[in-house]
């Protein structure tokens, strides 16, 4: 360059910035590069939820499969445990069609009909692989014969079990005063009088003294308490608290009275420090 400040060939001209250079905001920046550990942590997380919905989809469609499928269709329904009841009146009960879904089957509700038979206590439903389902049943027990314009056979639990039109000797006492409505009710639930009459019985055959069967009939329609009559038809107003205190008096005052030569047609125990002997006939 001349003095002048005219440019010369042989010159240098000025130095030119670098307009390329970075500033200090941009010479703190670093460069972002993928880390190789959590591109494999991403690529194990998008395996384990594609293997998670896999799985859920083989579920699903192997639940819909056991759903549906004929292999499981129920083909015999076999009744165990039946001697009162015939085993079609369960299955007629138990409403289990041919071809019933194994997986499908309510044994919940298939239970609550057959035990709404009068004469089933508990039934039990078993699934036997793979298309067997056996009706478990425990029949309710004959205990004695109620009387309510007809008679019924009733159960400890005090259920109708059915009507007998046979002439039978009832292996306990005789309940009678029963109202034929009252009986047709026990069907499905006891009455307080027929469940005091049995708790009466029952009292009678824990005793273990021959009294159990010198008694052939308890009358419940007495509002004072239950009126037994024995064998030989001697009426005995036993009152309607301490029956076994009064059970085994009544043993006593039996014994003493077949011992003597007279006729006694009624034994009044309901008062506690007295027995009160009639004669007469029954009444």
């Amino acid at each position: 360059m001349s003095k002048g400040g005219l440019v010369s060939p042989r010159g240098r001209g000025p130095a030119l910035s670098d307009l390329g250079q970075r500033g200090g905001l941009i010479a703190r920046q670093r460069l972002a590069r993928a880390h190789p550990r959590r591109w494999r942590q991403a690529a194990r997380t998008l395996a384990l939820v594609g293997g998670g919905l896999l799985v859920l989809a083989v579920q699903v469609t192997g639940v819909a499969w056991l759903l549906t499928t004929d292999y499981f269709g129920v083909r015999v329904v076999e009744v165990r445990g039946a001697s009162r009841v015939s085993p079609d009146r369960i299955l007629a009960a138990a409403e289990i069609p041919a071809g019933t879904n194994f997986w499908r089957l309510d044994g919940t509700a298939v239970r609550a009909r057959i035990e709404a038979l009068p004469e089933i206590r508990r039934a039990e439903l078993i699934r036997e692989f793979p298309n067997r389902v056996v009706i478990l049943v425990e029949e309710r027990r004959p205990f004695t014969l109620v009387h309510g314009a007809r008679l019924h056979w009733i159960d400890e639990d005090g259920r109708v079990l059915g009507e007998e039109r046979d002439a039978v000797a009832s292996p306990a006492p005789v309940i009678t005063g029963l109202s034929e409505e009252e009986v047709a009710a026990m069907r499905t639930r006891p009455s307080p009088r027929a469940r005091a009459a049995i708790a009466l019985i029952r009292a009678l055959l824990r005793s273990g003294s021959p009294l159990a069967s010198q008694i052939s009939e308890i009358d419940m329609s007495r509002r004072d308490g239950p009126v037994l009559y024995t064998v030989g038809g001697i009426e005995v107003r036993l009152g309607d608290e301490e029956w076994e205190q009064r059970l085994a008096r009544l043993e006593g005052v039996l014994a003493q009275v077949g011992g003597q030569n007279t006729t006694v047609s009624a034994i009044d125990l309901r008062y506690r420090d007295q027995v009160i002997l009639k004669r007469g006939g029954r009444g």
